[in-house]
């Protein structure tokens, strides 16, 4: 067996063996509708059946997604995958919006489908990110039943989302983004979702693909002309005209949230025939992995300092930004190590040597894929998944990343997407 199928067999024995069991028998909320995922990061408990219409949109991406792939299931493996999709569109379609009218979406429901506060005195719109995701489910969903209605409502919430992000009304719980400030995961997710929204529109809206993709030509050089510095680090915060900014929310990076973010630009650059995208992504995956790689432990930590420095109060000042909880975030946690973070590494760093046949890429790949499957699993067979977060030296840890749930959309797509790349001709 060569490399590239060997690689290929072990991706689909992770996906199939130890990532879709725990999910099967886990997440089916067989009598409302949607999907649990409010488990504690070992895994075993179910502490929560409140639904975060952000997971909930991404359940359904990810079962969309399943019933598509002809060549890991069977048909009937498909049309279960298929009607797990379809019913957490449906869940959706019926409750993530505030109002019939108001096309903005809760972010966080009960298991009723019931909109509710996060904590007392939140918006219940608490979240473009959510809108985001019930787009990308719906779209995905749309395309795998061939059912233009989920598109619809699709488009109609993309639209909504984009005259949102223009005038700036929006939030972007749990970490608010600044007054004066602009946030790298903005364009970042736009450009991920109108790819999803434009999959769908060549099915059911080709007129519209046009406007799709000046989106994702807007979004793609947004990232590399104004988040990107000369050395090639992406910032994840802006201020508003386009400058950097000289304190802790300005100087750090997110080396997970680079890394996913330059695969984006790679199919947007392909969807929209602009190679020139690609000579430009290649660099700041290197910067990335070069600044994040944690040399005394081993694998990436969740934040670093621009230069590559570790992160402290002392190195970046914190005027004016002491009480932000982006702030508390990097401080706190820049020395996590994330599932999520190597999971999109190990995809990234694969599709850049696929593309390139630059060998750096695929020693970055080993080394990470030695890291991650030495590190994330659960060591309790029984349970599975793998345990989201744990502290530098590799030591698992309970604490909650951005929402208080256990997702498996990262390193389900990623694996995914992995065997898609690597069932490829060469």
């Amino acid at each position: 067996m060569d490399s590239r199928s060997s690689d290929l067999a072990f991706y689909e024995g992770v996906l199939k063996e130890d990532i879709l069991p725990y999910w099967m028998s886990r997440c089916i909320d067989a009598e409302n509708g949607g999907f649990f995922n409010c488990f504690d990061n070992s895994g075993r408990h179910l502490v929560c059946r409140d639904k975060y219409t952000w997971s909930q949109g991404r359940f359904v991406w990810l079962f969309g997604k399943l019933a598509s792939m002809t060549s890991c299931f069977s048909d009937g493996e498909r049309s279960f995958f298929l009607a797990l999709s379809e019913q957490g569109a449906d869940f959706l379609m019926d409750h993530c919006l505030l109002s019939p009218g108001d096309w903005r979406c809760t972010f966080l429901m009960d298991e009723r489908g019931t909109a509710k506060p996060a904590q007392e005195g939140a918006p219940l719109d608490g979240s473009l990110y959510a809108d985001c995701f019930v787009v990308a489910g719906l779209a995905r969903y749309a395309r795998s039943s061939a059912n233009e209605q989920p598109y619809a409502f699709a488009k109609r919430l993309y639209r909504s989302i984009l005259d949102r992000i223009s005038s700036g009304a929006f939030h972007t719980a749990p970490y608010p983004i600044p007054q004066g400030y602009r946030a790298h995961g903005i364009p970042m997710i736009l450009d991920n979702v109108t790819q999803e929204l434009y999959a769908a529109a060549l099915v059911f809206d080709p007129r519209y693909c046009g406007e799709l993709r000046k989106t994702m030509r807007r979004c793609a050089y947004d990232v590399l002309d104004n988040f990107t510095d000369k050395t090639g680090v992406v910032h994840e915060m802006i201020r508003s005209d386009g400058s950097f900014v000289d304190n802790l929310l300005g100087m750090h990076a997110n080396v997970g949230h680079t890394l996913e973010d330059m695969w984006f630009i790679i199919d947007a650059a392909r969807i929209i025939d602009d190679d020139s995208l690609l000579a430009r992504v290649f660099p700041i995956v290197k910067k990335a992995l070069e600044i994040g790689w944690d040399e005394p432990y081993g694998g990436l930590l969740h934040f670093v300092a621009v230069d590559g420095g570790p992160l402290s109060a002392k190195r970046c000042t914190l005027d004016g930004i002491a009480d932000d909880p982006t702030v508390a975030q990097v401080l706190g946690g820049w020395t996590d190590k994330l599932w999520w973070v190597h999971s999109e590494a190990l995809y990234a760093t694969m599709l850049c040597y696929r593309l390139t046949g630059d060998d750096v890429f695929l020693l970055w790949h080993e080394r990470i894929r030695s890291y991650a499957f030495s590190t994330f699993p659960n060591p309790d067979k029984a349970v599975g998944e793998w345990i989201q977060i744990r502290c530098r030296d590799g030591i698992p840890q309970d604490k909650i990343v951005a929402l208080p749930v256990k997702d498996p959309y990262h390193i389900a797509r990623n694996l995914i997407l992995m065997i898609e790349l690597l069932s490829e001709p060469s």
